[in-house]
């Protein structure tokens, strides 16, 4: 289920923590919270009309959600799109839960977004960006040096430029234009390509012209030939002052397993190979194993990354050797944000060197900075070449990241706060007729749980409490509501069970510092013994905490 907004927080109501149900619960599940719900806000359980007033617009919630969450078709939309979902049709939205600048909000983001991803799409702009450092002066000292400097040497040795765009002329047409230029100490060439794919029955077919090195033509093309099977290759002819070069090259990739692919290659022309390559690749790991064959080198590489989802990093290690010599390499791909990462890696061979290679990505653009720090290898440049980047990545994410990110999170807060006012206004109102509705039903709980000894909430709080982590600027103190009352009326035969979601969106709940980190923090009684439970806000739990016999305790987890 998605956000309401792209900023990441979520205002829509939520079925399912409403209901207090599992997003896998059945049919049965949901029932029993329907009934349980609908025996405290059904009207014809309140006597007087404001009460029976106040009913009414819970119990339509609660019967909102049980039609939702009931019907096949609609929940998988709900799952999938969320509230929205089932309120939109095309661009047209339902506006009797909106309020103005709610409309004008949706529809000033929608029409963005469709302008936005039909640009992306009919261009998909790529872009690489390659600037050489040569810094082997601060490692590789030179005897025969008469100067005397200070400082070190550092130089740009080279650069290069690529780029290309897509110009989609049918729907199985697409024109793609990409350039290139490149200067390495003093010498500069380039070039340009222009090609133009037809999409085809089972593949396509591809002819490409352009220059630089002369004139150039090629021809290539992609045919799938069973489930797991298909071929791609292609050939081209350079017409240079002294002679027409040509070239071929195809490849077979073989589907090996649910996550292993073999490719064969060949490539024909100034530089000829075969190669075999195997790769592996899952959510957890990612590895590839090269063997090529070829003139003027061959060599054996592999190399194999881990992926940690849940820190958006990627840690990688590879190795080559070869006729060339060898080549190690070393390094991380860190997330910084949703279309942001950047790359870190150190690369130590013979004949090259040391290297560290620093990459940027953003979005579809790509900036690239090798910088060479030793002809050779020289423990202190692979020393620093490891740490200094490290140290930079501290640096920069505690003086320059996190505080900017903490600036944007709490920009983001004060726009869906001024935009959903009225809502979080409505919902506090809410939460505070359910705590009425529930007096009644909670006192009944009560006794019996007190007639069998069972499990009394002695006291409920939900918010933040000082030293959660926030990324907000609003200081360390309690901000907290008191939910004693809906704790105690989702008891169910000396049973409390919440399930992982928002708490925010429980009957009697609301949220009381939105962006803020919140946490659930119950005091309760069961048989006769007292005891002490904190969680997140997304966290399950069930009590009583049977293993916990102490009188306070701390999360469960």
């Amino acid at each position: 289920m998605e956000d309401d907004s792209d900023d990441g927080f979520n205002v829509e109501e939520n079925y399912y923590a409403f209901l207090n149900v599992p997003k896998n619960a059945g049919i049965e599940d949901i029932n029993s919270a329907y009934r349980h719900l609908s025996r405290m806000y059904h009207p014809d359980k309140h006597l007087d009309d404001e009460s029976k007033r106040k009913a009414e617009i819970l119990f339509n919630r609660t019967k909102k959600a049980y039609e939702v969450l009931s019907d096949p078709h609609k929940r998988a939309i709900y799952d999938s799109l969320g509230v929205k979902g089932l309120q939109t049709e095309g661009w047209e939205i339902v506006h009797r839960q909106k309020t103005p600048a709610e409309i004008r909000e949706e529809y000033e983001r929608l029409a963005r977004e469709r302008e936005e991803r039909k640009l992306l799409q009919r261009t998909n702009p790529k872009g690489h960006i390659t600037i050489n450092f040569n810094a082997t002066d601060i490692f590789d000292s030179y005897d025969d040096s008469f100067e005397e400097s200070m400082l070190p040497s550092i130089e740009i040795s080279g650069m290069s430029i690529a780029q290309s765009i897509e110009a989609p002329l049918t729907v199985r047409d697409t024109v793609t234009m990409s350039g290139n230029l490149s200067s390495h100490n003093g010498n500069g060439n380039g070039g340009f390509l222009i090609s133009g794919r037809r999409l085809i029955n089972k593949g396509w077919l591809e002819l490409d012209i352009g220059g630089g090195y002369g004139p150039l033509i090629g021809f290539k093309g992609s045919r799938t030939l069973s489930q797991k099977v298909y071929l791609n290759g292609g050939a081209s002819l350079n017409f240079r002052q002294n002679g027409i070069i040509p070239g071929i090259m195809g490849t077979l990739a073989v589907q090996l397993d649910k996550h292993t692919v073999g490719y064969l290659t060949f490539n024909g022309g100034l530089q000829s190979s075969m190669s075999t390559v195997v790769e592996h690749n899952t959510e957890k790991h990612y590895w590839n194993t090269t063997i090529l064959l070829g003139i003027p080198h061959c060599y054996l590489s592999a190399s194999y990354t881990r992926k940690l989802a849940e820190h958006e990093l990627k840690l990688r290690m590879a190795g080559k050797v070869g006729t060339f010599g060898f080549v190690a390499e070393y390094g991380a791909e860190k997330k910084v944000s949703k279309y942001s990462s950047v790359v870190a890696s150190v690369s130590l061979g013979v004949p090259t060197g040391v290297t560290l290679k620093i990459k940027i990505i953003r979005s579809s653009q790509t900036f690239i900075f090798p910088i060479h720090l030793s002809e050779e290898i020289v423990p202190a440049a692979v020393f620093y070449a490891t740490v200094t980047p490290l140290l930079t990545w501290f640096v920069l994410k505690k003086t320059i990241i996190e505080p900017m990110n903490a600036e944007q999170r709490k920009r983001d807060i004060d726009k869906v706060k001024e935009t959903h006012r009225q809502r979080m206004a409505e919902k506090k109102k809410e939460a505070e007729t359910a705590v009425d509705l529930m007096k009644a039903t909670c006192e009944r709980i009560v006794n019996e749980e007190e007639r069998k000894k069972g499990l009394i909430i002695v006291n409920a709080r939900y918010g933040k409490f000082p030293g959660t982590s926030t990324t907000t600027e609003s200081g360390d103190h309690e901000i907290t509501i008191d939910v004693t009352i809906p704790i105690q009326c989702l008891v169910r035969d000396s049973r409390l069970i919440l399930h992982n979601s928002t708490k925010s969106e429980l009957p009697g709940f609301y949220d009381p510092c939105f962006g803020e980190d919140k946490q659930l923090k119950i005091e309760y009684i069961y048989r006769e013994n007292p005891q002490e439970v904190t969680i997140n806000d997304n966290e399950a739990i069930r009590l009583p905490v049977l293993h916990n016999t102490s009188t306070p305790a701390s999360s469960p987890t």
